[in-house]
């Protein structure tokens, strides 16, 4: 859901008749390193004309501290100013009527130059109590595509309540280099005293930024400027699997405030709104979660300025009153209500596989999304509010609440899956991914890591076929449900389900570049919906013809721990897809469950009906363990459907599982088994004939298995009485001429004086 980012920036505006007294300068150095200690400005007071040379002006930190741009005329040079080219020398301008280079300052102009030097990150923002109109980002960029947090607006930088004078009084201005320096000059009018904000020398080390500490939430504190990542900082690529957080995150203790920031509603201004925000939170990863909440429940996506960005807002301060923005506005107010409440906080910037990404794309130009990243613990971590808020359909182009916890301080390793940061230390990873490697990773969703699965191959976006076929597999911590789309439909694929994860080989019917999305869901989910995981491009060169899925086979294929749940235990066939030459074939399950069993047979160009291809199928119970025998009618595809219930379930019958059974032999045409009666009990069995289609005219051997049995009949032309062996089969001979149909009846209690049927063959005619 990457929004183009706003690249605008706020221009300086002065005033008249105003100047800059080094007076009212603060310098602040972040981590330079420099050996050298900076100059001080204790010793700087009265008018400008009294000041020295500072120690340290050669130095490259003194040229930037005093790179910015301003309107007024350029001092002339003096005796007490020296006319040597201005790179690190601090000089106080007063305007001069008829100065050659009128509307510049001397440390914006370069010695023997007929133009400034360039400032491009300069902010001015009246110094005053009343609340005020924020720049269209809110923060400050540090020239390596990441944003510097601004002191909260009505307050100076001390952290205290801002002089209420009027705007042209003064002004002030912050700037930051790409080292982390900080530089905020105020402007007053020329006749009037500067008010310090306290005298403080330039020194290495960092300051703290305007905070909310204590309780009451009331009392003003700095925080540390930001600093870059370190080798601290850095988690291990690939990932390894321990945890989708950077950091131990217990979410039951955050139940409580999770519900009060959802309730809070508070849109006068950032300050109030996160003054009661953290009345519940106390420690700063409470902070941060109670600002990332309320942002993820009351901000909503702006569809209509992702595409127009003439209506765009992404001022933080319009994001709070309009409560939608894109991913600009987001992280823009997220970094600044995080500098209200004493967090450091970065607004990073760079590509996404987002909202309008489209798979297997190249990454060019301006950078397409913004998120966060912000220092909890002694160590950098990573979130996205515009993502943990909701999603945007792609077909109806609107939003919908739907928050994601995944993009909350999310593992570098994962969140480099789909998130590419202009400056390579924000991955906050060791070794680093180029450009190339995101472009080419397979795009992995939140529900994919949500759901427990781990991994997948092959791990690239776009995936070749190979004679007509592909073949991906994913791994999981336990047992999941999955189903795909090919080009919109998923019977080209055979999907199987394993104890830990999934196979799909697919099949594309056509050539040419096609979209597969995999899905999946937790086992034990009364939903019906399957989540979003994965999704590639597939490259098919050629189609393998020989391939064709019955339009009945269903996904996924072939037994797992789906089918031994439902009580199918140790199958005699494990695999999806079963190839019989003569046309039959047998399959063996163990019973975990008293459970009774409704197989059927489904192929697309067979005539049979459904109950006449049933009788391709013949069900034999030895004690525990359960055999199916299958007699195809004919060549071709078939798919073996199992439905069950419990013995003791009045109700109808479940689908279990479906198996994929090929026969290329033309020549098969096995008839069907005998029809069984409802007094057929489950235990019984053929042994002979098993063909419930019977020669005319030809004496026919019978052997069956029935126990609790008195009398065993076989009824044709003539009626046939079967004797009960010493191994405990009903054994004898009848003949079928002179009858098209043949019963098998038996007489259960000698007492009774009725037979009941239980076979019925049919016989050829002549």
């Amino acid at each position: 859901m990457g929004g183009m980012r706003h690249r605008g920036q706020k221009k300086a505006e002065w005033s008249q008749g105003q100047h800059i007294c080094a007076q009212t300068v603060l310098l602040q150095l972040v981590g330079t390193g420099k050996e050298n200690d900076p100059w001080s400005l204790q010793g700087w007071g009265g008018r400008a004309e009294s000041c020295k040379e500072p120690q340290g002006r050669d130095q490259p930190w003194a040229a930037q501290l005093l790179q910015h741009s301003c309107k007024q005329p350029r001092a002339r040079a003096s005796n007490k100013h020296s006319s040597r080219s201005f790179r690190g020398e601090p000089a106080h301008i007063h305007k001069e009527k008829g100065s050659a280079a009128a509307g510049l300052c001397r440390c914006c102009w370069n010695e023997g130059e007929d133009k400034p030097t360039d400032l491009t990150q300069v902010e001015v923002r009246p110094a005053t109590g009343q609340p005020q109109q924020p720049s269209p980002t809110g923060l400050q960029d540090d020239g390596n595509g990441n944003n510097r947090p601004q002191p909260s607006q009505g307050r100076d930088l001390s952290g205290q309540r801002a002089s209420k004078e009027p705007y042209k009084q003064r002004q002030a201005i912050t700037s930051y280099t790409n080292e982390g320096t900080q530089v905020t000059v105020e402007v007053h009018p020329r006749n009037t005293t500067p008010q310090l904000f306290k005298k403080l020398s330039f020194r290495k080390g960092s300051q703290r930024l305007p905070s909310l500490r204590g309780q009451d939430n009331k009392v003003f504190e700095r925080t540390e400027a930001p600093q870059p990542p370190s080798g601290k900082d850095l988690h291990a690529y690939p990932w390894d699997k321990s945890s989708l957080k950077s950091m131990p995150v217990d979410l039951q203790q955050f139940e409580k405030l999770d519900a009060y920031a959802l309730k809070v509603n508070v849109r006068s201004s950032i300050e109030e709104l996160v003054q009661a925000l953290l009345k519940q939170a106390r420690t700063d990863l409470e902070k941060v979660r109670v600002i990332w909440m309320w942002i993820c429940h009351h901000i909503e996506y702006d569809v209509v300025g992702f595409h127009n960005k003439s209506q765009r807002l992404c001022s933080p301060i319009d994001v709070l009153r309009t409560g939608k923005s894109v991913c600009e506005g987001y992280a823009a107010l997220f970094q600044q209500m995080c500098s209200v409440a004493g967090i450091q906080c970065m607004k990073l910037s760079g590509y996404s596989k987002g909202y309008g990404y489209k798979i297997g794309q190249v990454f060019k130009g301006d950078s397409s999304h913004a998120w966060n990243a912000v220092y909890l613990e002694g160590r950098w971590h990573l979130l996205d509010s515009t993502w943990g808020s909701g999603t945007v359909d792609k077909t109806s182009d609107k939003f919908t609440f739907r928050y994601n916890e995944f993009y909350f301080l999310t593992h570098p390793a994962l969140f480099i899956n789909d998130h590419f940061p202009n400056n390579s230390n924000w991955q906050l990873l060791k070794p680093t991914l180029t450009l190339k490697e995101f472009e080419n990773t397979v795009l992995y969703s939140s529900d994919f890591y949500n759901l427990g699965l781990l991994t997948v191959h092959p791990d690239t976006a776009v995936i070749q076929t190979v004679n007509g076929t592909a073949t991906i597999s994913v791994d999981c911590r336990s047992s999941t449900l999955f189903t795909f789309s090919l080009k919109g439909t998923e019977k080209h694929g055979l999907l199987s389900l394993r104890k830990h994860g999934m196979k799909l080989e697919i099949y594309p019917q056509s050539t040419g570049r096609q979209e597969l999305e995999i899905f999946a869901k937790p086992s034990n989910s009364p939903e019906k919906v399957y989540n979003h995981v994965l999704q590639y491009v597939v490259e098919c060169k050629s189609v393998d013809k020989s391939i064709h899925f019955p339009k009945d086979l269903d996904q996924p294929v072939g037994p797992s721990w789906f089918s031994e749940r439902q009580g199918f235990l140790r199958p005699s066939q494990p695999d999806p897809v079963i190839h019989t030459n003569d046309g039959r074939c047998s399959f063996t399950f163990t019973l975990g469950k008293d459970i009774s069993i409704l197989p059927m047979l489904h192929s697309d160009n067979s005539g049979l009906t459904d109950d006449r291809r049933r009788q391709h199928i013949m069900q034999i119970h030895r004690g525990n363990q359960v055999e199916f025998m299958v007699h195809l009618p004919h060549a071709g595809n078939f798919v073996l459907k199992f439905f069950a219930k419990k013995k003791s379930d009045p109700g109808n019958y479940t689908y279990v599982f479906n198996y994929l059974i090929t026969c290329l032999n033309t020549e098969v045409k096995w008839p069907a088994f005998p029809q069984t009666y409802s007094k057929w009990a489950d235990d019984y069995e053929i042994l002979e004939p098993l063909s419930g289609l019977l020669p005319a005219n030809r004496n026919v051997q019978f052997k069956l298995k029935m126990h609790g049995i008195s009398k065993v009949l076989v009824q044709a032309k003539d009626t046939y009485t079967l004797t009960l062996s010493r191994g405990g089969f009903w054994e004898g001979t009848c003949n079928t001429a002179g009858c098209t149909e043949l019963f098998v009846m038996v007489h259960e209690n000698a007492n009774h004086s009725f037979y009941s049927h239980v076979l019925k063959y049919e016989v050829e005619t002549p």
